[in-house]
């Protein structure tokens, strides 16, 4: 049985762990844009379900279900924000 190099270089590329993204490639933004997005997209659901249970056509465990999604990503977005503004504070308190 004969190994190609080929199949050597495929396999040793396959065996090697995943690389970071480089400071600056855009990932992180990415990865930011896409939260952002979800939140938006759970707050507009939330809503869009309000509205239909206050018309009477919306099931009220959906209503529970989207209001209960809803307060949770409020709550990490605060949680979120609260950490960054700790780490921010943190930054400014290390002499120079």
């Amino acid at each position: 049985m004969e190994i190609g190099a080929s199949l050597v270089q495929s396999a040793y590329r396959a065996a090697q762990p995943a690389v970071a993204p480089e400071p600056g490639s855009g990932a992180g933004a990415d990865i930011l844009g896409r939260v952002l997005n979800d939140f938006a997209s759970t707050l507009a659901e939330g809503e869009a379900v309000s509205k239909e249970a206050m018309l009477g056509r919306s099931d009220p465990h959906a209503l529970v279900m989207a209001l209960t999604q809803t307060e949770l990503a409020v709550e990490t977005a605060a949680t979120l924000r609260d950490r960054v503004v700790e780490a921010y504070q943190e930054i400014l308190r290390m002499p120079v």
